[in-house]
Parts: structure tokens; C-alpha cells; sequence
């Protein structure tokens, strides 16, 4: 590693999103004076490969911290409750990726394509949105620029490995036994601390996170409540529906929006999300092209198509939105804040 850049720390490095973060900052060439791994006791001692070095996993302790300039955080919420503010304490800027933060009116909650200016208001912690958020307001921000935007109703499509190794784990062996025809006893989907666990394999589960005492999930509040600070926009109509799917990786998205002005035609939307940072268009219904899940695995952009203009609400309009939920819905967009702290001038 070169002696000039930053000391880079990845908590929970073990884990799809911490390797997705690794990779990541070995693609973007992220300069990295030391890279430092850490996890939990039970995965310390541990290898990782970056730019052909082992690395060695340690645990992660309050003092990790010392000398770190930048912490991307992928633990888990009670790691980074306990850890985050000892990182900022000694003096790491904290980019999490879990809900500990992310409602903290004293944390940005950050797209760089959407909101980077709220970096500026930092004070050591950032968060990192949910995956399913993400890519929501990603497709939704050049429309609000132009359009502004009333409502929104999305439903989701999301894939297993949202739900972590084990849920990817679970989809692979209940498929191969309903295709062997043998018993097997689901034990992680929806949610694994739930008393009751469901067939994931040829099937779809209504629910992702637990329920709250408004009916809603905990992962639609997230896209419910994040979506309103990411985009300054208290008072927006939205609802969401969040649905995991047999897919391993990609999630997908049917968004119904309200736009403010009038005359506005699915055109006019397409022309804006062809340029829309971190975006691209795939639209064209005569030759069956539209965004897959499957096309978007390894992929940082967010795609979108089947755009088309509400039959009944002149101002409405239905999108589908597809992304890889494991890099721009976490690892990617981690990083990203990070290299746009430093095109900022944020990080020295």
C-alpha cells in the first residue's frame, strides 16, 4: 500500500457488505494509505485479500480507532451504536450503514447524487441509507428538481441478500430440496428473531423487518421516513409495500409518483433520468427492454424504465426501479460518500 492517502477502517469486514466495501474501494482506486478490517471476536483472525496483500482480521474495540481517518461501518446496529461514537471520538469520520444513525436529527442521511451538500453538517457520523431507499431517490431527485413531487407509493421487490449470507443460504438449499422433493424447515425469512419463518424458494413474503404498531414494516418506515429527510421533503405523501422475492441479489421497484405541475408527459421523464446523475434509462417496451434484477448484479448505477403516465391522475406516473442492493445500495454508495467528502474538501 502507498504511503500517501488514508487509513481506512471496514467494520464488519467478513460480512456481503463489508467484502462488497473492500472490492469497492479496491476498484475506485480509493486512496488508501492502511487499510485496517475489523468484525466480531468470532470472525477476528481472518484473511482478506486487498490489492494482492492478506490482511488479517481483528476485532473490533474502541481503540481500533486510533489513527483512522475514514470507518465505514457494516456491523450491524448495536456495533455501530457502541462503536460509531468512539471512532468520531478519536477522530474518524464514520460512514454507517445501518438504521442506528439514520433518523438522528444531528446525522446527514446522504445520497451524493441527491443531498451531498448535508455532508457539510457533519459532526463525525454519517449515515448510510437503506438499499431500498436509495435507489428510490435516486430515480426520484431529477424529477422533484424539475417537477416537484407530491406522492409517492412504491412497492418493492427485494432480494435475499438483503437478509444477510444466511438468507442467501436458505433460498439456495429450500430450492435445491423442493426440486429433489424433500422436507426442509425454513428458519431465517422474514425476520429471524420472528417466531414464525417462512418458504422463501417459488414464493414472496409480504414481510421484511417486524411489524410496527401502524401496520406498516420497519423497512417501509425506513423508506418512509428516510425519503422525507433525504430529500428535505417533510410533508411528501408516501406509503410503501416491502416484499422479499427468490432473487439472490437486485432489488426492484414499482414507484407511483404525483408530480406538482401539469402537461408533463412520460417523454419529458424519460429525457430527465438519461442524464440524471447515477442513473440510466432502459425504456423501450417495443423491444422488451427494461431494467432485471439480474442485469444489474456488479453494477453501481440505478435503472430505470417502463415509465409511463397514469391512465386516470394527470399528474401521475409510474416508474420501475432495479439496483444492486449490495453496492449502491450499501457498499458503492459508502464509498461514494467518502469520495465525495473528499472532492469536497471535507476530509484532508
Amino acid at each position: 500500500m502507498t504511503n500517501n492517502g488514508f487509513h481506512v477502517a471496514v467494520v464488519g469486514a467478513t460480512g456481503a457488505v463489508g467484502q462488497r466495501m473492500i472490492e469497492t474501494l479496491e476498484k475506485r482506486k480509493f486512496p488508501i494509505r492502511r487499510l485496517t478490517l475489523l468484525s466480531s471476536s468470532r470472525s477476528a483472525g481472518k484473511t482478506l485479500t486487498f490489492k494482492n496483500e492478506e490482511i488479517t482480521v481483528q476485532e473490533a474495540k474502541p481503540e481500533s480507532f486510533e489513527g483512522v481517518d475514514i470507518a465505514l461501518f457494516s456491523a450491524g446496529g448495536s456495533v455501530s451504536k457502541q462503536l460509531a461514537p468512539e471512532a468520531a471520538k478519536r477522530g474518524a469520520v464514520v460512514i454507517d450503514n445501518t438504521s442506528a444513525f439514520r433518523m438522528d436529527p444531528e446525522v446527514p442521511l446522504v445520497v451524493p447524487e441527491v443531498n451531498k451538500e448535508d455532508l457539510k453538517k457533519h459532526k463525525g457520523i454519517i449515515a448510510n441509507p437503506n438499499c431500498s431507499t436509495i435507489q428510490m431517490v435516486v430515480a426520484l431527485e431529477p424529477i422533484r428538481q424539475k417537477y416537484g413531487l407530491k406522492k409517492v407509493i412504491v412497492s418493492t421487490y427485494q432480494a435475499v441478500s438483503g437478509a444477510g449470507a444466511k438468507a442467501i443460504n436458505e433460498l439456495n438449499e429450500q430450492t435445491k430440496a423442493i426440486i429433489n422433493g424433500e422436507e426442509f424447515t425454513p428458519a431465517v425469512l422474514p425476520v429471524a428473531s420472528d417466531p414464525k419463518h417462512y418458504q422463501i424458494a417459488f414464493n414472496a413474503i409480504p414481510q421484511i423487518d417486524k411489524f410496527q404498531d401502524n401496520g406498516f414494516t420497519f423497512e417501509e418506515m425506513k423508506m418512509i421516513n428516510e425519503t422525507k429527510k433525504i430529500m428535505h421533503l417533510p410533508e411528501l405523501k408516501i406509503a410503501a409495500t416491502c416484499v422479499r422475492l427468490p432473487v439472490a441479489v437486485g432489488h426492484s421497484e414499482s414507484v407511483y409518483f404525483e408530480i406538482e405541475k401539469e402537461g408533463v408527459t412520460a417523454r419529458d421523464i424519460q429525457e430527465l433520468i438519461k442524464t440524471a446523475p447515477g442513473a440510466v434509462l432502459q425504456d423501450d417496451p417495443a423491444e422488451q427492454i427494461y431494467p432485471m434484477p439480474a442485469d444489474s448484479v456488479g453494477k453501481n448505477e440505478v435503472f430505470v424504465g417502463r415509465i409511463r403516465k397514469d391512465l386516470d391522475e394527470e399528474k401521475g406516473f409510474h416508474m420501475w426501479v432495479v439496483s444492486d442492493n449490495l453496492l449502491k445500495g450499501a457498499a458503492w454508495n459508502s464509498v461514494q460518500i467518502a469520495e465525495t467528502l473528499i472532492e469536497m474538501g471535507l476530509l484532508k
